[in-house]
C-alpha cells in the first residue's frame, strides 16, 4: 500500500526538524570551543597581570610607607549557578510550539500526547530532539508508583533509573504552585534538591497526585496525555509493582515501542 500524503509530509518535517536540530548543535559546538579557547587566553592574560602586579605590591608595600591598613575582605556567598551538561539542544529549537504525538508501551499501549514548549522550552525540546533521533526507542518504564501517588516513569540510560552524568540541563519549568499534578500530567524527573538534574527521564501522572516540592521547587510538566490513559492504568498500573510494592519495578515488564511527535 503506497503511504498516505500525511504520512510522507510528517516524514519530510520530521527530516527537516533533525537536519535543523544538527545544524543548531554544530552551531553550539563551534561557540562552545571558541568560548573555551577565548577563557583560556583570558586565564593566561589575568595570570600575567596578577603576576606583574604582585611583584609591584611586593616592592612596593613590603614594609615601606605605602604598607596598607588591613581590612576584611568580603566573603563568598553565593552558589555558583547551575548549568546544563552535555549535548542540550537550545532552548528555542523547539520555536515556542504545542506539538502532539504518541507514545507507545509494549506495543499495545497507545498515549496520544500533547507537549508545549511555550511553557517548558528547554524540556520539550530536550524531549523533542531525543525522539528525532530514536533515543526512546526501547527504552523501559523502571519505576511504577501506587497508592496515595500514582505515576510511571521512563526513559533511563541503563534501565535502572540512575541518572547519567554526562547529560542534564535546567532550569525547572512550569512546576504547578500547589504542588498538584492531575491525571495524565507528563513531567520531567530529575534527582532531589537540583533544578539542573533533568535529564531524559519522564513520569507520567496516572491518578491525580500531589508531589511535595524540595529545596529546588517542583517538576516541570512537558504536556499532557490526552488518550490512552485507561489502557496504561488496565494493562500495566493496576498489576502495580514487584512484591507488592508501593514504589518499584512494574510487575508487567514496560519498554517503550515507539514515541513520534508532530
Amino acid at each position: 500500500m503506497a503511504p498516505s500524503k500525511n504520512t510522507e509530509r510528517e516524514a519530510r518535517e520530521a527530516r527537516e526538524r533533525l537536519r535543523r536540530y544538527n545544524a543548531r548543535q554544530a552551531v553550539h559546538e563551534n561557540r562552545l570551543t571558541r568560548r573555551r579557547r577565548d577563557n583560556i587566553i583570558a586565564i593566561i592574560g589575568v595570570v600575567a597581570v596578577a603576576a606583574a602586579a604582585t611583584g609591584l605590591q611586593l616592592f612596593y608595600f613590603n614594609g615601606g610607607p605605602g604598607t596598607p591598613t588591613p581590612v576584611p575582605s568580603a566573603s563568598e556567598t553565593l552558589a555558583p549557578e547551575g548549568q546544563n551538561v552535555g549535548n542540550v539542544p537550545e532552548p528555542g529549537f523547539a520555536e515556542g510550539k504545542t506539538y502532539t504525538g504518541t507514545l507507545v508501551l509494549n506495543g499495545d499501549v497507545t498515549l496520544g500526547v500533547t507537549l508545549d514548549a511555550a511553557l517548558a522550552p528547554q524540556a520539550v525540546s530536550s524531549i523533542l530532539a531525543d525522539s528525532l533521533t530514536g533515543y526512546y526507542v526501547d527504552k523501559t518504564c523502571h519505576r511504577l508508583v501506587t497508592g496515595t501517588a500514582g505515576l510511571i516513569q521512563c526513559g533511563s540510560l541503563d534501565g535502572t533509573g540512575a541518572t547519567d552524568p554526562s547529560y542534564s540541563y535546567g532550569p525547572i519549568e512550569n512546576a504547578p504552585a500547589d504542588g498538584l499534578y492531575p491525571a495524565g500530567t507528563i513531567a520531567m524527573a530529575r534527582a532531589g534538591n537540583d533544578a539542573y538534574s533533568n535529564g531524559r527521564q519522564f513520569f507520567i501522572v496516572f491518578q491525580d497526585t500531589t508531589l511535595p516540592a524540595d529545596s529546588a521547587g517542583g517538576y516541570t510538566v512537558v504536556g499532557q496525555v490526552t488518550s490512552g490513559l485507561d489502557d496504561l492504568v488496565s494493562k500495566i498500573a493496576d498489576a502495580g509493582a514487584v512484591d507488592g510494592a508501593s514504589d518499584g519495578a512494574p510487575v508487567v515488564p514496560t519498554t517503550i515501542t515507539s514515541f513520534t511527535i508532530q
